[in-house]
């Protein structure tokens, strides 16, 4: 019996958790953490370096695409969406802490 996913004929397992997993490698393009933050706990200081240049980054690729570079034009907004959001383990980590601050009160 021959298994595929997609149109990738699986020869051994390791080859089958590659193509149903996905890749351990990010492809090219931004670098998510920078604009969103890490997964991690950051120092303050931290946070306000990457912000900074996360800022110059999204400056450059808003000027690049005013300079007529679409793909540039479409990253800056992108960059910028991700600056917005909070990554899901975080906010659970913050919310469990809450929930646990909360049950002592009670």
């Amino acid at each position: 019996m021959r298994s595929y996913i997609g149109n990738h004929q699986i020869v051994n397992p390791a080859e089958f958790e590659e193509l149903a997993l996905g890749f351990d490698e990010l492809p090219l393009g931004l670098e998510r953490d920078l604009f969103r933050g890490p997964l991690t706990p950051e120092t303050p200081q931290e946070r306000a370096a990457r912000e900074a240049v996360a800022r110059e980054v999204i400056a450059e690729l808003a000027a690049l695409g005013e300079g007529g570079d679409e793909i540039a034009a479409w990253d800056a907004l992108y960059a910028d969406a991700l600056t917005r959001t909070v990554p899901f383990l975080r906010a659970a980590a913050r919310d469990a802490g809450r929930s646990a601050r909360m049950g002592d009160a009670a």
